[in-house]
C-alpha cells in the first residue's frame, strides 16, 4: 500500500487518473443512451417497447423492466444484510466490504424505484394514483411502503451513521470537500462517549434491519406468489426463492466490486483474501440452497400438472425459453462446483471468484426474466392464445442506462468518500463489538 501524507485523503479520494476518467466517460455514454431511449418511450408511449396487453394483444404487460426491478431489489438485499450481520455478529473478516455493501444496497434500491417508474406509461399519474387508490391488503402496497420506502430510508440512515466517524476524520484535512465531510459528520467527535453512542445506534439499527429485509423481500415474492390464475407464479415457493436468489446475486456482485476496488485502489492489504474466502463460502452455501429450491419447484410443476401449468413448464424446460433456463442452470451449477472444490482444497483463486460472481448475476437476471415473462405468455387461466414478448432497443437502452447510472454513482462515491473505514493513527479501525468498547 502506498504511503500518503498527513493532509492527503485516504483510498484515492480526490485523485483522478486517465483510466478513471475514461471509465466515467464510458458510463456517461451509457446514461445518455438510456436517456435517449426513455425520451423515445416517454414521447411516443409504450408502443415503442415490446410490451403489450394480455389476451387480444397477445403480449405481456410486464417485461424486462419488472425483471430488473426484482433483480435490483434482490441485489440490495445481500448488501445491507452483509453489513448488518457484520455489525451484529462482529464478523471482522468481512468488515473491509461493509461500506461497499451498504452503498450497493442504497444505489440498487434507487435503481429499482427508477425501473418501476420507467415501467409506468405515465410515471406522474402512477405516483398520484398510488396515494389515491392504494390498498394496504395488496402486496403491491407492501412493495412500495416496505421495499421502496422503509427499506431504502433505513439503508440510507445506516450508511449515514456508519460514515460519520470517517467523515469527521476527513473533515480535519483541508480541501474542497471539507464542508461536505463536516455536514456528514454532524458534530461527531472521536471520544469514548461518541463512539459508544455511535456503536449502540448502529447495532440496534442493524438488528432492526434484518427482519425488515426478510419481510420486504417476502412481500416482493408475494406480488407474484399470491396471483391466483397465473400458473408458474401462484405458490408458496416465491418468497423464499426471492430471498435466496437475492443473496446469491448480491454476494456475487459484492465479490466483483470488492475485487475491483482491491485492484484499482491498491487495497491488497486492506481487503485480504480471507474476506473473499468468507464471501465465497456464503455464496456456494446459498447456491446449494437455491439449487434445492429449483429442483423442488420443477418436480412439483411436472408431477400431475394442470394443463396451463404444463404449458408454462414445457415452455421453460424444452420450449421457447429453454435456452435461457439451461444457461441459468449452467451459470449457477458451474460456480457452485468451482467454489466448493476450491473450499475443499483450501486454495482460493480471486479471478475464479470474480468469474463466479459475474456468472451468478447473469443467471439471476435470466431467472428474474423467467419468473416474470413465461407465466404471462403461457400460464394464464383465461382462454387466451399463447403470447409473445421481444424487448426492443428502447427497453435494452433504458436498462443499460440504469446500470450505467448506478455504476457511475458507485465509482464517483469512491472519489468523494472513504469506501472503507479509515484507520486511525495506530493503524486500527473502530471495533464493532460493544462489549470490547465498554471494557
Amino acid at each position: 500500500m502506498a504511503t500518503r501524507t498527513a493532509t492527503e485523503l485516504p483510498y484515492g479520494i480526490g485523485r483522478f487518473g486517465p483510466r478513471f476518467l475514461l471509465l466515467v466517460a464510458g458510463l456517461l455514454g451509457l446514461v445518455v443512451f438510456g436517456l435517449v431511449a426513455y425520451s423515445r418511450q416517454f414521447t411516443e408511449g409504450e408502443s415503442v417497447t415490446g410490451l403489450r396487453d394480455l389476451g387480444p394483444m397477445g403480449g405481456v404487460p410486464w417485461g424486462i423492466y419488472i425483471a430488473f426491478v426484482v433483480y435490483f431489489v434482490g441485489v440490495s438485499f445481500a448488501g445491507i444484510t452483509v453489513a448488518a450481520l457484520i455489525r451484529v455478529l462482529n464478523l471482522e473478516h468481512l468488515r473491509p466490504v461493509s461500506r461497499m455493501a451498504e452503498l450497493l444496497t442504497v444505489l440498487a434500491l434507487v435503481l429499482g424505484a427508477m425501473a418501476v417508474l420507467v415501467d409506468l406509461g405515465q410515471p406522474g399519474r402512477g405516483i398520484v394514483n398510488l396515494f389515491r387508490y392504494a390498498r394496504p391488503q395488496s402486496p403491491f402496497f407492501g412493495t412500495f411502503s416496505l421495499v421502496i420506502s422503509a427499506y431504502l430510508i433505513a439503508s440510507m440512515v445506516y450508511l449515514y451513521l456508519d460514515g460519520r466517524k470517517d467523515a469527521a476524520a476527513c473533515a480535519k484535512k483541508p480541501g474542497p470537500l471539507q464542508g461536505f465531510y463536516r455536514l456528514w459528520a454532524a458534530g461527531y467527535e472521536d471520544t469514548p462517549e461518541h463512539r459508544e453512542r455511535h456503536l449502540k445506534a448502529s447495532w440496534w439499527l442493524s438488528l432492526a434491519i434484518i427482519p425488515l429485509l426478510v419481510v420486504a423481500h417476502s412481500t416482493l415474492g408475494f406480488v407474484f406468489g399470491l396471483q391466483v390464475g397465473a400458473f408458474g407464479w401462484y405458490g408458496a415457493f416465491q418468497p423464499p426463492e426471492f430471498i435466496v436468489l437475492a443473496g446469491v446475486s448480491g454476494i456475487g456482485l459484492l465479490i466483483v466490486i470488492a475485487a475491483a476496488a482491491r485492484s484499482m485502489l491498491g487495497l491488497k492489504d486492506e481487503i485480504p483474501m480471507d474476506t473473499f474466502r468468507w464471501l465465497s463460502t456464503f455464496l456456494w452455501v446459498l447456491l446449494v440452497v437455491y439449487g434445492y429450491l429449483m429442483i423442488v419447484e420443477v418436480l412439483t410443476a411436472i408431477y400431475e400438472p394442470h394443463h396451463h401449468e404444463e404449458r408454462v413448464i414445457r415452455a421453460v424446460l424444452t420450449g421457447r425459453y429453454a435456452w435461457m433456463y439451461w444457461t441459468t442452470v449452467a451459470f449457477l451449477v458451474g460456480p457452485l462446483v468451482a467454489l466448493f472444490v476450491q473450499a475443499m482444497r483450501g486454495r482460493y483463486s480471486l479471478p475464479l471468484m470474480v468469474v463466479a460472481g459475474i456468472l451468478v448475476n447473469v443467471a439471476a437476471i435470466f431467472k428474474r426474466f423467467l419468473i416474470v415473462v413465461p407465466s404471462q405468455t403461457h400460464g394464464r387461466l383465461l382462454p387466451y392464445e399463447t403470447g409473445t414478448y421481444s424487448p426492443t432497443w428502447v427497453e435494452y437502452g433504458v436498462v443499460l442506462g440504469l446500470v450505467g447510472l448506478g455504476t457511475l454513482a458507485y465509482v464517483l462515491f469512491f472519489k468523494v468518500f472513504p469506501i472503507m473505514e479509515v484507520r486511525d493513527e495506530s493503524g486500527e479501525t473502530e471495533r464493532t463489538d460493544l462489549a470490547v468498547e465498554r471494557g
